[in-house]
């Protein structure tokens, strides 16, 4: 069994995440692009996504490959929009939930201010699921790296690791 990578990035932050562990730990990644592009700058950037985040849009998504029995450990990776998940990942959920069933689930966000731990929340309860295997809370790892971030990431690895140790036993 493996370990899959499910993102979606905006700005590049959580795709830059996405590559390192799939890079450290030869993981399968799935980027989730909607079919209508959010806009990348200025106003409407943070008018549109926020508006989509706060009314929990389901935006639909270019067709992904997944099968999902493929893997027993699943890492959601997403940017935080006003508090909570982007809509790309709440899409993947209910198209993907029940397929998620039964398998470890690790998760982080990337954000510019504040709202991680709410919006993992709001992640864990849309899931169904009593907790999350680890997560971890970036600030815009790809556009301010420092050790703090480097600290993190490695915390999250060796959390990853150890799930995929217990799994292979």
């Amino acid at each position: 069994m493996g370990t899959l990578v499910v993102y979606y990035s905006h700005s590049g932050n959580t795709g830059y995440i996405a590559e390192a562990i799939r890079q450290a730990v030869n993981a399968d990644v799935i980027s989730l692009i909607p079919e209508k592009a959010y806009p990348q700058k200025g106003f409407q950037k943070f008018f549109w996504g926020g508006k989509s985040a706060v009314m929990a849009e389901t935006p639909k998504l270019k067709k992904y490959d997944l099968d999902a029995a493929k893997y027993d450990t699943v890492v959601i990776g997403f940017p935080v929009w006003a508090g909570t998940i982007a809509p790309p990942i709440r899409t993947f959920v209910s198209e993907q939930g029940n397929n998620l069933s039964g398998k470890k689930i690790l998760a982080y966000a990337c954000q510019s201010g504040a709202g991680g731990e709410k919006a993992l929340e709001k992640l864990r309860v849309l899931l169904g699921i009593p907790s999350f295997s680890a997560t971890m809370i970036l600030n815009d790892p790809k556009d301010k790296p420092d050790a703090a971030t480097e600290a993190k990431l490695e915390q999250f690895l060796m959390a990853l690791k150890k799930e995929q140790e217990v799994t292979e036993k």
